[in-house]
């Protein structure tokens, strides 16, 4: 299995840039695709952003394309989501996952190891 830890969440001004990490435990990263989801206070939870398990493909929501970058590096066992451009509408508290059978999903269902969550707030 993989356990996951977010951080770098905060409060920022709308345009502003923060960067997200997830730090992952366990020998199952590697070989994971990851995702980033996130969940606004009052709606279900969302896509972001997912990276494959070799970095070679990645895939974003409509509404952060452009704006948003995953990436991942195995040597570290780390994921990260760069948002720049931030908007008040991304406020949510923002979930990383990994999907152990490494398939091209933005299901939350597909998805078996998740964080705690780090809270993105954007001020307007």
């Amino acid at each position: 299995q993989v356990q996951l830890v977010e951080s770098g969440g905060g409060l920022v001004q709308a345009g502003g840039s923060l960067r997200l990490s997830c730090a992952a435990s366990g020998r199952t990263f590697s070989t994971s695709t990851m995702g980033w989801f996130r969940q606004a206070p009052g709606k279900e939870r969302e896509f972001v952003a997912r990276i494959t398990w070799n970095g070679r493909n990645v895939y974003y929501a409509d509404s952060v394309k452009g704006r948003f970058t995953i990436s991942r590096d195995n040597t570290r066992n780390t994921a990260w989501l760069q948002m720049n451009s931030l908007k008040p509408e991304d406020t949510a508290v923002y979930y990383c996952a990994a999907d152990l059978s490494a398939r091209y999903s933005t299901q939350t269902s597909d998805y078996g190891a998740w964080g705690q969550g780090t809270q993105v707030t954007v001020s307007s």
